[in-house]
């Protein structure tokens, strides 16, 4: 049987990518441990992804879909300890650890949340001997770039990759990134890992696995990353504070699909303002505040410039056929967790 082109196409990206090996990248950062070369050694670099256990506050509103334990990585950014991951990892942690590459493990702390980024922050209580590593620009990282995907684990956590497509991602949660970056092929070990360039500069920390990475329909399965250029003007707020200081966006608490009928509630989140209102899985939005949104990005940046958290979002919906009006009295997403523990 003849191999499609696409297909030819796909194995020959992915060929390329194999071939280039993480000692291939040339890792130059800032003073300290060099190699014979002057460049910082990959053990070096690779000592600032660490694996973080998390445990969660067991009355927690994400223990149901996200559990009560964690694990994934995170990445060292600063010489006090400092640990950036991907948020749903450490949101309504009541305890955590860090362990380094050599095995070490050192408690940590919750410092901050952000849920419009993704980005989670957590502070290890005791040094960790690590080289932190440094921010390159996320904005600067083009479509066919070659990176490095780091988790946990050293060298036996690491696999080369090239970008294959920068375009915005919205989740079914209430969630919508501007511009993430999209790797091929696909790290098993996403949740937390670091997304390094060749001169070994943090532009991404990995979120998700899809099964389009390109986003042109073609299968290519990947990784999505959000970009750390979003974490800087926000990272003040969240070590002084645990969030975003400004006024929140206004939350509601559904999962929505987007389908042929159009947009369908996927699921309800207990306890929300939705619920609350009487919204229920299957419903169909036909209206948001007067517009009648097509897509998921339409939907939110309805939602979210209707004013701040606490206002009043008229939702029109075909159940079953018949048409309902549920006026829904939005919250702030951080007063719904359970960020403090209860026990």
């Amino acid at each position: 049987m003849r191999m499609s082109l696409r297909k030819r196409v796909v194995l020959l990206l992915v060929s390329g990518l194999l071939v280039a090996t993480a000692s291939s990248f040339a890792f130059a950062q800032g003073d300290g441990a060099r190699n014979e070369g002057g460049k910082t050694s990959t053990d070096d670099l690779l000592s600032s992804v660490v694996r973080i256990k998390t445990y969660i506050n067991p009355d927690g509103r994400t223990v149901d879909n996200l559990g009560q334990e964690r694990d994934g990585s995170g990445i060292v950014i600063d010489d006090d300890g400092l640990i950036l991951t991907i948020g749903y990892l450490m949101v309504e942690a009541h305890a955590a650890e860090a362990i380094t590459n050599d095995g070490r493990k050192i408690p940590a702390t919750v410092v901050g949340y952000d849920h419009d980024t993704g980005f989670g922050l957590l502070k290890a209580v005791a040094p960790l001997k690590v080289r932190p590593i440094l921010f390159g620009n996320s904005s600067d990282i083009k479509v066919g770039d070659p990176v490095l995907a780091a988790s946990f684990g050293g060298r036996d956590g690491i696999a080369p990759a090239r970008v294959v497509s920068r375009r915005e991602f919205a989740g079914t949660w209430e969630y919508l990134v501007d511009n993430a970056i999209y790797t091929a092929p696909a790290h098993s070990h996403w949740s937390g890992a670091a997304l390094i360039t060749r001169d070994g500069k943090l532009v991404g920390v990995g979120s998700l696995i899809v099964n389009d990475a390109s986003g042109n329909g073609g299968g290519m399965a990947g990784n999505l990353y959000i970009p750390t250029d979003l974490l800087k003007p926000i990272l003040a707020d969240l070590i002084a504070n645990g969030s975003v200081s400004g006024k929140p966006k206004p939350w509601i608490g559904l999962n929505t699909q987007a389908t042929d009928r159009g947009l369908v509630i996927s699921r309800v989140t207990p306890h929300s303002p939705a619920e609350k209102a009487g919204l229920r899985k299957g419903d169909l939005i036909v209206n948001i505040g007067g517009d009648s949104p097509k897509t998921l990005p339409d939907f939110y940046r309805k939602l979210w410039s209707l004013g701040e958290a606490g206002t009043v979002v008229p939702l029109n919906v075909d159940r079953d056929g018949k048409a309902e009006r549920f006026n829904v009295q939005s919250i702030n997403r951080m007063d719904h967790l359970k960020l403090k523990s209860t026990f």
